[in-house]
């Protein structure tokens, strides 16, 4: 198993939880965090054992942007800027691209690059002392990290332009009615309600489920003819599945299928 230094990672039966810990402060994002967000969502990727993936912090912060130490407040700053978003952005291509589901965990604060990491689950879970905030604009920033790709998809146009524009602090029960977050759990039951989720995913027939989070995230991108296409070879390839000859299997008995992710 990979050694990270700014992220642990824990496997309970299926379920890999991602915590983000990083050396910096606030749980803001370095260079080396990016790189092994990077790392670490290609393993799990690939891992059939993994079946649920958990993305949450430790500490106060989720999120709090990028590490500003590591800025030099002249020129050089764009290349720097480029060199992390563009690190970062791997990250939430290497997190889309598996065929897993996973949950968002925030009972903190996500702001800047911590806001839009946010974004990025298929399911995202609230404690009661969550704040989230795009931010970039306290910094004269416009957004990395795919803040204004998955901002609009949750909440529409409208709504996302006036989250960034206004740039106002967002609690959690107004995340949920705003569509940015699936629900919010009181602190005290967060860490169980949050396990008890992810067990409940991990055991259902993950890589359909995956794949269909992400082919709803894919139809915004494409006309229908081609998201049709997608979709015939997306369900093509679940029926080699084991899930699906269980779940087949399973619909014309009298017991529940025992899906096994793959």
């Amino acid at each position: 198993m990979t050694d990270y230094e700014n992220l642990t990672v824990d496997h309970d039966d299926g379920v890999a939880t991602v915590t983000l810990d990083s050396t910096a402060g606030r749980n803001s994002l370095t260079l080396e965090m990016a790189d092994e967000l990077i790392a670490v969502a290609a393993d799990l990727g690939e891992d059939q054992e993994t079946r649920c993936i958990v993305l949450t912090h430790e500490g106060q912060f989720f999120g709090s942007g990028a590490d500003l130490a590591q800025l030099e407040g002249d020129d050089s700053d764009a290349a720097r800027l480029r060199q992390l978003a563009g690190r970062a952005h791997e990250a939430v291509i290497q997190f889309q691209q598996t065929e897993t589901p996973v949950v968002g965990a925030v009972n903190g604060i996500a702001a800047g690059i911590g806001f839009s990491l946010a974004l990025m689950p298929d399911l995202l879970i609230l404690g009661e002392d969550t704040t989230l905030r795009f931010a970039y604009p306290g910094i004269g920033l416009t957004g990395d990290g795919g803040s204004t790709f998955f901002l609009p998809r949750l909440v529409g146009l409208r709504n996302a332009k006036e989250i960034v524009l206004r740039d106002e602090p967002i609690g959690p029960e107004e995340a949920v009615d705003l569509g940015l977050a699936t629900e919010v759990v009181p602190s005290e039951e967060f860490d169980d309600h949050v396990a008890d989720l992810a067990a409940d995913l991990a055991s259902g027939p993950t890589h359909a489920l995956g794949t269909a989070s992400r082919l709803l995230t894919q139809s915004y991108e494409r006309g229908l003819e081609s998201h049709l296409a997608a979709e015939t070879d997306a369900i093509a390839k679940a029926a080699r599945t084991e899930d699906y000859e269980r779940g087949l299997g399973a619909f014309f008995g009298e017991d529940d299928p025992e899906f096994v992710g793959y």
